[in-house]
């Protein structure tokens, strides 16, 4: 068969003449060149090249959770494309390091020259957090200004956009919330799970109150750590407790699909729940990925810079320390082991599980029957 086109050369397919010659150290057009900026312009580019990847799944995994129905191959899919972008965001914390072989005074040669650009203007990375669900209220304020004040009017537009659109946070949570649940032919799961989770604290605490080894100051400790997991599960068993601490921005995912997720945890081992469970897993790798390398990249800032105002303006490592908690995104996914109970503690579920446990979702309500 006749190829449709005409060979095609390596060098001209990815457009290499472009792409390397799209360096241009400041510090060689001021007539002080210095050697390392070019690791610098080369690493950061690296970077944005990543980003627009991540987009690229991104958008596509988004686009699966915005269909009228999410069925198991599309669900594995996207656990595949998630996937991907974990392993990227593994190789772009590495790249930290070498970016790191270049030293204090070297970075110093051609700082100056770049006020007052910033990795703060990087619009993809700010489109990747708006399209994960970091939403506006949850940032750390960079100044009085919006976070995307600095950028250019057309990026500015692009953030603005993202954050009006559908997340793939509310697009899972909503998928979350479709999950039916186990309350019916005379079986309430919640009920029996509340049991269960009631004889597990009762145990923790008559282990903590006759434990002979603890002085009283940390039997006390205990017990008022085990007080304060008592309040988290008594938001688990009760909607308006939970809303008080949505409202607080203590919890984020609503009442409804943090029982979807709690459950898919809890029955992992079943066949129809491993899939959710491997897309609710590799959210939180994302979500710990983005950290890390926040963590990194702040860590890097301090060895650069030490305590210095950042080139765009931000008190450098104290305001990157300040988003690597804060900016968490699948928090709650990760907080759910604080409510799981050992496999051999679990409800018995009736023999007709799989039938009434399906994920297969359209957009109209489920009933828990």
């Amino acid at each position: 068969m006749q190829r449709p086109h005409f060979p095609l050369y390596y060098a001209d397919y990815l457009q290499l003449d472009h792409l390397l010659s799209s360096q241009s150290p400041k510090s060689v057009e001021y007539g002080h060149p210095a050697h390392d900026e070019m690791l610098f312009i080369i690493v950061h580019q690296a970077y944005e090249l990543w980003f627009k990847q991540i987009l690229h799944e991104l958008d596509s995994v988004v686009a699966i959770f915005q269909r009228d129905y999410v069925e198991e191959k599309a669900v594995g899919i996207a656990v595949a494309r998630l996937h991907r972008i974990a392993e990227i965001q593994k190789v772009i914390v590495e790249q930290l390091r070498i970016l790191e072989t270049m030293t204090p005074l070297d970075f110093l040669e051609f700082r100056d020259w770049l006020t007052p650009a910033s990795g703060f203007q990087s619009f993809q990375f700010r489109l990747i957090e708006n399209k994960l669900g970091l939403k506006p209220e949850w940032r750390k304020a960079y100044d009085k200004n919006a976070y995307y004040s600095r950028l250019s009017p057309a990026h500015q537009e692009m953030i603005q956009r993202a954050e009006h659109e559908p997340s793939l946070f509310q697009l899972v949570e909503r998928w979350l919330e479709r999950t039916p649940f186990l309350d019916f032919q005379g079986f309430n799961f919640w009920t029996s799970y509340r049991a269960a989770v009631t004889k597990m604290l009762e145990s923790d605490r008559g282990i903590i109150q006759t434990n002979p080894t603890l002085s009283n100051e940390e039997r006390d400790a205990q017990l008022h750590e085990l007080s304060q997991t008592e309040q988290s599960f008594a938001a688990l068993f009760d909607e308006e407790k939970h809303n008080q601490l949505v409202k607080k921005g203590q919890r984020r995912l609503s009442y409804r699909a943090t029982h979807a997720a709690l459950l898919i945890n809890l029955y992992r081992d079943e066949p129809i729940l491993h899939l959710p469970f491997r897309l609710l897993t590799v959210l939180i790798d994302i979500d710990e990925l983005l950290t890390a390398w926040r963590y990194r990249h702040a860590l890097m800032v301090q060895r650069m810079i030490g305590s210095k105002i950042g080139t765009g303006g931000s008190s450098g490592y104290h305001y990157l320390r300040t988003t690597i908690e804060s900016h968490k995104i699948f928090a709650d996914l990760s907080n759910l082991s604080t409510f799981l109970i050992p496999r051999s503690a679990l409800p018995e579920l009736p023999s007709d599980f799989e039938k009434n446990l399906g994920f297969y979702y359209d957009q109209k309500p489920m009933s828990n029957g």
